[in-house]
């Protein structure tokens, strides 16, 4: 079964911002990830799988390029490429690093609980990792 998407609350500066990444499907092979402040996107990204349609392992290959794509819009979000725009010419905007509303409680993959949800593992993975 493709993964649809995922969803993301992040607390960055001390305000909310929600990532959202969504698979449009074969019939309109692209990836598409936005970055929201308050129901304004501050950013987005598409990406086309239109060239690889045909390989074996669409499925995964489409999985791991949103979970790619996902984690660069966070990855920008932390490293302050929006800052400018989000703030303004607020040079003393807090500087409180990215952090996700609900805090992982583990950072090892290898010891997640197996009640922990999806979204949480994903979640956990693309704050942790740094690959």
């Amino acid at each position: 079964m493709m993964v649809v998407g995922f969803n993301h609350n992040v607390v960055y500066k001390g305000e909310m911002f929600h990532i959202q990444t969504e698979d449009s499907g074969i019939a309109n092979p692209h990836i598409i990830t936005l970055l929201y402040r308050g129901g304004t996107i501050i950013s987005s990204k598409k990406t086309s799988y239109a060239d690889i349609i045909k390989i074996e392992n669409l499925e995964q290959v489409v999985e791991d390029l949103m979970k790619e794509q996902h984690k660069d819009m966070l990855r920008r979000l932390k490293a302050a490429e929006f800052d400018g725009r989000l703030f303004g010419s607020q040079s003393q905007a807090p500087a409180a690093p990215a952090t996700p509303v609900t805090p992982p409680q583990n950072a090892s993959a290898t010891t997640q609980k197996p009640t922990q949800s999806l979204d949480e593992i994903i979640l956990e993975y693309l704050i942790t990792d740094d690959n």
